[in-house]
């Protein structure tokens, strides 16, 4: 019996030695509570994420620094310029001044706050489309003002293809694409004519506006009359006073 007990106390104390140990090198490779570590002591890299993604390479790297080239300098500082004037008599208080560069515009709109503040002021008051706007740290709150944004402008007569993608905005993918939907909303803005637009409208194109014809009914009997020039003409040249086939020609 002795000699069992005390074989049973040195394994026991062999398993309570090597738990030690282990607890020892966890706590010097920083594999315990704390954030991972590599052996050398430095940390490891995040893991990446839908708002962390890694660098692009190859064609994907290609096709991004193309879709960057698109971005206009001098276009940004156009928007920043009307986008400050026409938030500025909202009610909602001054709007911050972006950092100068791609990287502060899309910072500066990627909450969404700016951009329904941006919507809000082209509507009467009372009739904002953006009912509340709220800053906030949270991804999926960003996107969701984002979203409100792009569907608001869309009610508000963009074009479905000239509205860039929420995506392209918040990870800053394509940013031109943004920079067109802002123009055309503002250009938009400019032809509707009715005073809320804020700023110079010369910072914008200007859209092609219609003009219906109206006709009375004698003028369109007069037009069914005419032999449209797909069926040919009875004036200009003709073949009067020519020699006919086959007679020698009149020399005199």
């Amino acid at each position: 019996m002795d000699g069992a007990g005390t074989g049973h106390r040195e394994r026991r104390g062999h398993r309570e030695g090597d738990a030690d140990r282990e607890d020892s090198d966890r706590a010097e490779m920083g594999t315990g509570s704390g954030p991972a570590t590599s052996a050398r002591g430095a940390p490891d890299p995040p893991a990446v994420s839908m708002a962390n993604r890694g660098p692009s390479y190859g064609l994907s790297r290609e096709v991004q620094q193309k879709i960057d080239r698109q971005y206009d300098p001098e276009l940004e500082q156009v928007l920043v310029r009307w986008i400050l004037a026409q938030c500025g008599g909202d009610g909602g208080g001054a709007v911050a001044q972006p950092a100068p560069g791609r990287d502060g515009f899309q910072q500066w709109l990627k909450d969404g706050t700016v951009l329904c503040r941006l919507i809000n002021s082209l509507h009467p008051r009372g009739q904002a489309p953006v009912a509340k706007i709220q800053a906030s740290a949270m991804a999926f709150k960003q996107m969701e003002q984002i979203s409100q944004f792009l569907q608001a402008a869309e009610r508000y007569g963009i074009a479905a293809t000239d509205i860039f993608q929420t995506v392209d905005l918040w990870e800053g993918k394509n940013m031109a694409c943004v920079q067109r939907t802002l123009m055309n909303l503002g250009s938009l803005a400019v032809a509707k004519g009715d005073g809320l637009f804020v700023g110079d409208p010369n910072w914008f194109p200007k859209k092609s506006q219609e003009n219906r014809r109206v006709f009375s009914e004698d003028k369109l009997k007069e037009g069914q009359s005419v032999i449209g020039l797909q069926m040919g003409t009875n004036r200009g040249a003709s073949q009067a006073g020519m020699t006919g086939y086959g007679m020698p020609r009149q020399i005199l």
